[in-house]
């Protein structure tokens, strides 16, 4: 059986472009995958901390020699990456705040990369150890971005995933969407293509 792993990133709890788009990717990737099964990771609604002294030091504290809390923050995480490892297909709604991703993503991203766990350094440097996934990001912008040296999260995005081994990744992108009614409407209608084509 197929799982697609839906992360939410959105700052918004409600009305976020980005959500819209990636539950309408889920559902066309569910008709695409008859029996999926979909788990929703919603980084609003169960934010992670941000590092701090207290996650880095259950991160790198032996497992025999943590603290209750330690053990508590370590096991969050291990629950994280075993939710992706899980996943067969994953699919995350990235918006653009400020040229970057949110700050609810970044965290996620500091809970799920974990030197041993999901990456590991050999002789020949880095290798990613969360592989056979297909990544599509479905990022909703304001302005019109792509192909720009303003455009710092396509290349965060695919460096940061990459690392941790997952290379096969499709972009879509819902742009301009701050520029007016009509650039809003053929936004959505292009990233709605594109969802239909993925």
């Amino acid at each position: 059986m197929t799982t697609i792993l839906q992360i939410n990133s959105a700052a918004r709890s409600q009305g976020a472009n980005s959500t819209l788009l990636v539950n309408e990717l889920t559902a066309k990737l569910q008709q695409s995958n008859p029996g999926a099964q979909v788990v929703v990771r919603n980084l609003q609604a169960e934010p992670l901390p941000h590092l701090d002294d207290a996650v880095l030091g259950a991160f790198f504290t032996p497992a025999d020699q943590r603290t209750p809390e330690q053990v508590a923050i370590a096991a969050r995480s291990e629950a994280l990456i075993a939710e992706l490892q899980a996943a067969d297909i994953v699919v995350i709604g990235a918006p653009m705040y400020n040229f970057g991703i949110s700050s609810q993503l970044k965290t996620y991203f500091d809970f799920i990369a974990r030197a041993g766990i999901t990456f590991q350094y050999t002789a020949n440097g880095p290798e990613g150890l969360v592989k056979g996934k297909k990544v599509h990001v479905v990022s909703a912008r304001g302005g019109k971005y792509v192909g720009t040296p303003n455009d710092s999260q396509t290349p965060y995005l695919k460096a940061f995933l990459g690392f941790l081994g997952m290379t096969d990744v499709n972009f879509i992108y819902a742009e301009g969407l701050n520029m007016g009614p009509d650039a809003a409407s053929a936004a959505l209608a292009g990233a709605r293509e594109a969802i239909a084509a993925a």
